[in-house]
């Protein structure tokens, strides 16, 4: 009896060596790689389930998949309204999907990890570092721990002033519909359970400054945000965090002005629009390609001038370590200080007194060619799958970069997309959420030994 027991006992200690020696095989890219498939999967059978339809009939896998995929990835490109065609159920388990894919699931991995007590290992700390985009492996658990603080922190603010704000359908269901939209705000996701998105709310203040400062804040990246706490001076900052802001703020500033001067024109859009209303909408669309997928007014609608424009502030995106995707806006500042020495003679490319190494330099450049492939092959291929003609090209081109850059914003073709063009698109979001990343630590190269000239410092790339 004691030698069965012992027998039954040693074959499932074999299977566990087993796994976990192919676990301690696998890079932290591919262990990222499994466990988002894996959370996909899951949350697609949570959505084909009955229960999470509202009509008690599922959705169906595929709808469901691309459901799925658009919530982890923090897309929002939607193939079914959420608002009328997803239960509470359906709702919550998209909501769940969004925040677990814009913290990243080893953050909460870290916060289960504290919780029992258990020790945070070196395989553990390099895939925090590989999910973060930090350029170090020390203070990871710290890091974490941080981004989950500010998350939580921003999403009750946000949902408190929007249940203020939405509290005549009830003050359960706003504080209900003002934590979905919290949630999907801050993680850049565009996801709303309103049938036009936020189009009812264009000239409305509360609605629109909230869910900006929501996605701005998500997408400048925890790492920005944690060191603009503690150092609380611009001369303190790290160089990241000077480029980041500072590219923020001009991208801010041209979407506006762009919208507001192109748009102002445009009576399908503007037309019906007061002074105040149209300065809220244009500040509202200028910000929002930056990754969170919300709009307030019909992106269809928008001249095409206006729709280019979107599609070049998508490409760019957010910031690296933020909630949103794109090439990241650190990474075309790198760019373009590489472009503008090059102009000058070449040299060392700097800023703020602080070196930029070429191997940034390089990295930034593999992300930005392999992005623009990328874009343009999608665009392609939906336009082979989906029959489009040649006036329609700049919707297709729209939808590509909307999917790759995880934004969200669409000009109709998502809800009309052949099964074929569904799962082109769902791949697309999900190359374009772990792409850029695995492509960086891919390239990661070790640091070569300091040379003289300016001090050198890091900024994320990808």
């Amino acid at each position: 009896m004691d030698s069965n027991a012992t027998t039954q006992r040693s074959a499932p200690s074999k299977i566990e060596m087993f796994i976990n020696k192919q676990k301690s095989n696998m890079s932290p890219p591919q262990l990222i790689l499994i466990v988002f498939t894996i959370l996909i999967l899951i949350g697609t059978l949570l959505l084909a389930l009955p229960l999470s339809s509202a009509s008690g009939t599922s959705v169906g896998l595929l709808d469901a998949l691309f459901t799925a995929t658009s919530a982890i990835c923090v897309n929002g490109l939607v193939v079914v309204d959420t608002g009328s065609v997803y239960s509470t159920f359906g709702q919550v388990i998209i909501m769940i999907l969004i925040q677990t894919g814009g913290l990243g699931f080893m953050t909460f991995g870290v916060m289960v990890a504290i919780v029992l007590g258990k020790r945070i290992g070196l395989k553990q700390r390099l895939m925090i570092q590989q999910t973060t985009h930090s350029t170090s492996a020390q203070g990871l658990v710290k890091l974490s721990l941080y981004m989950v603080l500010i998350s939580f922190a921003f999403e009750t603010l946000g949902t408190i002033l929007l249940a203020i704000r939405w509290h005549e359908i009830g003050w359960g269901q706003a504080l209900y519909y003002g934590l979905f939209h919290s949630v999907s705000a801050f993680n850049n996701a565009g996801f709303a359970l309103w049938s036009d998105s936020l189009s009812s709310f264009v000239g409305d203040p509360v609605v629109n400054i909230t869910i900006v400062l929501l996605f701005v804040i998500g997408g400048l990246g925890y790492i920005v945000v944690v060191d603009l706490f503690r150092k609380r001076s611009w001369r303190k900052l790290s160089l990241h965090s000077k480029i980041v802001i500072l590219g923020t703020g001009i991208l801010c500033v041209f979407g506006f002005a762009a919208i507001l001067v192109l748009e102002s024109w445009n009576p399908a859009t503007f037309g019906h629009l007061n002074g105040g209303e149209r300065v809220l909408a244009a500040f509202f669309q200028g910000m929002t390609p930056r990754s969170s997928g919300f709009n307030t007014i019909d992106i269809s609608s928008m001249l095409a001038a206006s729709q280019f424009i979107i599609i070049i502030l998508m490409f760019i995106g957010a910031a690296s370590g933020g909630t949103g995707g794109g090439i990241k806006i650190n990474t075309l500042v790198v760019l373009i200080l590489a472009t503008i020495q090059t102009f000058r003679g070449g040299g060392q490319v700097h800023a703020f007194q602080r070196k930029i190494a070429i191997e940034t330099v390089l990295r930034a450049l593999a992300v930005v060619m392999s992005s623009l492939v990328a874009v343009l092959v999608v665009a392609l291929l939906l336009t082979v799958s989906e029959g489009m003609l040649e006036e329609h090209f700049l919707e297709v081109l729209f939808e590509a970069t909307s999917a790759f850059s995880t934004t969200g914003l669409s000009m109709g073709l998502t809800s009309e997309l052949s099964p074929a063009g569904k799962f082109i698109v769902i791949v697309t979001m999900f190359a374009g959420r772990l792409g850029p990343l695995t492509l960086a630590y891919a390239l990661a190269q070790k640091k070569r030994s300091s040379k003289i000239g300016y001090a050198e410092d890091h900024v994320l790339i990808g």
